[in-house]
């Protein structure tokens, strides 16, 4: 009879559910009695990181002991149990006498760290109030959300969030969003910020991303897991973390590193890496030009690229995410590199050089570092693209999940909107939007136009009577004034934009540092600071 392959990385949780000795022992006690039947398994939700499973006692087999054959563990892809993700059917119906369902939080051997980044000094001014983690995303979210939901699709729903910098925001956003919906009732799951500290042992600030990791290495080896996955805070992508894990595990890796592949134009902007025809990293290169960039050359097909593909993209850059099997990690960071302060650049390498396993794990899908104004302008308006967008918020299958707010539907009166996206609660009366992300709660005036711009919107709505008093005092509202226009620009939360405001740049401007009329110029887009004024009648 097939027996079906078991999706487990906790040998005592099978014990413990099915009334076995738990020991660190791998045989069983001779003195304990031996469980005489073979089981055979079916799937209700049958996931690497989470779901239930029917096992079937066929007690009239009687051979073996049930520890033994439970103890094959090795992972398993949910198609190899059933072809349904939600089926309960077993696979031999016929051998039924006894169902057990064993709910093996495999989830719960991974603990997801995020890490916020620094002062996010090339994202200046969208920082100026923020973590970087917290900037506003693609009309309703914040780029929090992308790792964060990545993780709870994903069921790793531990996840530890690092940063130093403007904190309080993102702290709002992540209790507002998580708080109350993670881990069911024993509460297991959570989301929390972890902010720089100051202590005895260490006095200093996070002097880099495995420097931020040391410091708090003393709360992560508490958890009773397996790995660390080790993410980024500020890109835009999507990802099956399950694979990337079962990957890690498959290939006995202490570290694995995501790996994207790039043609040669694009290389010379990354960290690039070289690997043997295992896939195993043996050397690292940082922002390769000439012969040093076509020596890093390697052959994607070993990753699973096809060979045209391989021929378009024969490099491998590092995406800044990491699994990092445990001991591994508190190995290198307090052993053999305690002061190492950055994983891409030392800790990494020094890995490879001290004869761990460093696996390269491709991942060939949209992946976004969102580091500077230009690239987080692109990002964002690149959901706008027709006929695929980018990035898609609408993929069922793995949504990205947000705070909540419990807005009304946006509301457009006569508005002519082309090639756009509108986040909730906006109202939108009479004006003209072409190929822009106008945030929530965002309030667009008469007779304006926008262009190629992204508009966050607002933290909150004015009431009338706040607008009449405003009024009375020649002040201005929030959102856009009459008969304005706005291209190519990013508008943060809560600005006042006045009437016949013009903001197009039209001297072509690359860069010009304006913050105390309320804008800078990166690139040649103007970002208006949140918070800001511009008078009426105002031209950049």
């Amino acid at each position: 009879m097939q027996m079906a392959a078991v999706a487990s990385s906790s040998p005592i949780g099978f014990r413990k559910i099915c009334g076995l000795p738990i020991s660190s022992s791998p045989e069983l006690n001779g003195q304990q009695k031996k469980l005489q039947c073979k089981p055979n398994i079916c799937s209700s939700k049958s996931e690497l990181f989470g779901g239930a499973l029917c096992v079937n006692f066929d007690e009239s087999s009687g051979r073996g002991n049930g520890r033994s054959r439970l103890h094959a563990i090795r992972v398993v892809s949910p198609k190899a149990v059933s072809d349904s993700s939600y089926s309960q059917t077993c696979l031999e119906p016929e051998a039924i006498n006894v169902y057990i369902y064993i709910y093996i939080y495999i989830y719960s051997s991974v603990l997801g760290i995020i890490l916020g980044g620094g002062a996010g000094t090339r994202l200046y001014p969208l920082t100026k109030k923020r973590a970087k983690p917290a900037v506003p995303l693609g009309a309703n979210y914040r780029l929090i959300d992308i790792p964060v939901s990545n993780c709870l699709n994903s069921n790793i729903n531990k996840i530890y969030v690092l940063t130093q910098f403007n904190s309080a925001s993102l702290n709002r956003h992540l209790s507002r969003a998580y708080a109350s919906n993670m881990g069911g009732y024993k509460n297991e799951g959570f989301v929390e910020v972890l902010a720089a500290q100051q202590s005895p042992e260490n006095p200093n600030w996070f002097q880099g991303t495995a420097d931020a990791v040391r410091q708090y290495l003393w709360l992560f080896e508490e958890h009773d897991v397996l790995e660390y996955l080790v993410l980024a805070g500020d890109h835009l992508y999507r990802m099956d973390y399950e694979k990337f894990v079962q990957a890690h595990r498959e290939t006995d890796a202490d570290i694995t590193v995501a790996a994207l592949p790039m043609d040669e134009k694009r290389a010379t902007a990354f960290g690039l890496m070289k690997i043997d025809e295992e896939g195993k990293i043996i050397e690292f290169a940082e922002k390769p030009k000439g012969e040093q960039l076509k020596a890093m050359k390697v052959d994607t097909t070993i990753l699973g690229l096809d060979d045209e593909r391989a021929k378009e993209m024969p490099y491998i850059a590092s995406m800044g995410i990491y699994v990092f099997s445990k001991n591994a990690m508190l190995n290198l960071l307090r052993e053999k590199f305690p002061g190492a302060n950055d994983f891409g650049s030392e800790v990494i390498p020094g890995a490879t050089s001290v004869g761990l396993r460093v696996q390269a794990y491709l991942y060939d899908g949209y992946w976004e570092d969102i580091g500077t104004i230009e690239a987080f302008y692109n990002a964002n308006l690149g959901i706008t693209k027709k006929p695929v967008p980018d990035f898609s918020f609408y993929d069922r299958s793995a949504p990205i999940y947000t705070q909540p707010r419990y807005l009304p539907p946006s509301k457009m009166l006569n508005a002519d909107v082309t090639d756009s996206v509108i986040g909730e609660g906006c109202v939108i009366h009479s004006c003209k939007i072409h190929h822009s992300v106008i945030g929530l709660r965002s309030c667009i005036s008469e007779g304006a136009i926008i262009e190629d711009t992204l508009l966050m919107g607002a933290d909150y709505y004015e009431t009338d009577a706040d607008r009449r008093v405003l009024a009375a005092k020649g002040g201005i509202p929030i959102g856009i004034g009459k008969n304005s226009h706005i291209k190519r620009a990013i508008i943060d939360k809560n600005a006042r934009i006045g009437e016949n405001v013009k903001i197009i740049n039209s001297d072509n401007v690359q860069e010009s540092a304006r913050e105390t009329d309320g804008y800078f110029i990166k690139s040649g887009i103007v970002t208006v600071i949140k918070d800001a004024l511009i008078p009426s009648g105002t031209i950049i």
